[in-house]
């Protein structure tokens, strides 16, 4: 994987992170006080969002190892489900009880957090560093120092089924929205649900917008964007006007509004897992999700991916991809073992071991050999190829403006916006910010 891409290769990029440091202080540059050092017991607490199957045997087996090398020291597990995940540990930050180890992804979010003196910076050995790369560590780093450690990147685009395609007479992937409206009535006329949409959760529905804003904004416009936090350009609108008349299709699941996404066999993922529906957008997460919902908990093995469709008139260029990456960082009052742990956990077997658990794409260069499920290899090629790779909007603006922008495309989606709601929602939360 070509991990310069989402620093160098990317201006929205480069210029969300110098946006972040611009505006932010706060945090610990101490790494935290370390009591197994002076001959003490350490706890800590860790929550992490994978509670069940090879995710949660993962972070287990990493833990117990951890402890095993490291006397002294305890890691209190817990698991938390995705989608409570931002809302437990915003509640917990706040009230100051936060977990030590802490689920993070970066931009905006993560600046918040570290603004608001919630997060520590993460010492970083060099041999992380040389594994991992500059790029990656930008998405979490304020003010010149890092808070966070990426552990996956995930790049996004459309997973399906192969078989159902196949049934349904289409070969091949589609490289246009218009391509996409025909496979989708074919799928139709098959009796086959064409894509299957948690929106439920909104963010699986907000990635519809932040794909259709990729394909029809410039990377200039996504650079002020991420710069000034304003929304003037038409191609905000233009974004949201193709999702609303792609939506009139009624290409998604019946029920989309209250599907949930990953939790079970009726959640979006769990319908590709169980072929009751054909397609999903996603990111790289969502084969080890999809593995977790089949009957067996094995991967699909008619995955396949396709880069999401370019559109008539779009500025953006062709093959840009949007994504993010996940990572832990360390509360304020994490001791100086959080830091270690992360480190270790870095570690190229760690992170074959994760690549392997979650099926996705492990932040370290010196794992990704193990990379060979299908619809994986085609993610990391499109990668290697993609021009510039912007992070996740909700993430790179923040959780207000990322929650109104949210909120703002599943009412569009449920008939009771419009795109030019969905601009003056994400204009309004930033004014408040």
């Amino acid at each position: 994987m070509n991990g310069k891409k989402f620093l160098v290769a990317t201006a929205a990029l480069s210029i969300g992170a110098l946006a972040l440091t611009a505006c932010s202080s706060g945090g610990s540059s101490s790494g935290g006080s370390s009591s197994a050092a002076a001959g003490g017991n350490v706890s800590m607490t860790f929550w992490h969002n994978s509670t069940t199957g090879e995710g949660k045997a993962y972070w287990e087996s990493t833990v117990a190892d951890f402890e095993a090398a490291n006397p002294g020291v305890k890691i209190t597990i817990q698991a938390i489900q995705n989608e409570d995940m931002d809302g437990k540990l915003q509640t917990a930050l706040n009230s100051g009880d936060a977990p030590d180890i802490f689920m993070a992804r970066g931009g905006g979010k993560l600046s918040d957090v570290v603004t608001a003196g919630q997060a520590q910076e993460v010492k970083v050995d060099d041999a992380t560093k040389t594994a991992v790369g500059d790029a990656a560590f930008s998405a979490f780093t304020v003010d010149g120092k890092i808070y966070g450690m990426p552990m996956s990147i995930l790049p996004g685009g459309i997973y399906y089924s192969k078989d159902l395609f196949a049934k349904a007479g289409i070969s091949g992937t589609p490289a246009t929205i218009a391509d996409l409206e025909a496979d989708v009535q074919k799928l139709k006329d098959a009796g086959i649900a064409p894509i299957a949409l948690g929106a439920k959760d909104a963010w699986p529905a907000a990635h519809w917008y932040y794909f259709f804003a990729l394909r029809a904004c410039s990377q200039e416009t996504l650079d002020k964007a991420t710069a000034t936090k304003k929304f003037d350009d038409p191609c905000w609108t233009k974004a949201g006007d193709e999702l609303a008349a792609f939506s009139k299709t009624n290409p998604f699941n019946d029920g989309f509004l209250t599907t949930s996404a990953q939790q079970g066999a009726g959640s979006s993922a769990g319908l590709l897992a169980n072929h009751q529906a054909a397609m999903e957008l996603m990111g790289a997460w969502d084969p080890g999700v999809i593995a977790s919902l089949t009957p067996d908990q094995k991967p699909l093995a008619d995955l396949g991916w396709f880069p999401f469709p370019a559109i008539d008139g779009g500025q953006g260029k062709a093959g840009a991809m949007m994504g993010g990456l996940d990572g832990f960082s360390c509360s304020k009052k994490a001791p100086a073992e959080c830091s270690t742990f992360l480190n270790f956990a870095m570690q190229k077997k760690y992170q074959e071991g994760y690549a392997n658990a979650f099926h996705t794409l492990p932040a370290s260069k010196d794992a990704q050999s193990v990379v060979t499920e299908g619809a994986l290899v085609d993610v990391l090629a499109s990668y290697n190829k993609a021009p510039y790779v912007s992070l996740w909007l909700d993430t790179l603006y923040g959780q207000n403006v990322g929650n109104a922008l949210n909120a703002g495309v599943v009412n569009l989606l449920a008939g009771k916006g419009d795109s030019a709601s969905i601009v003056k929602s994400v204009v309004d939360a930033a004014a408040k910010e």
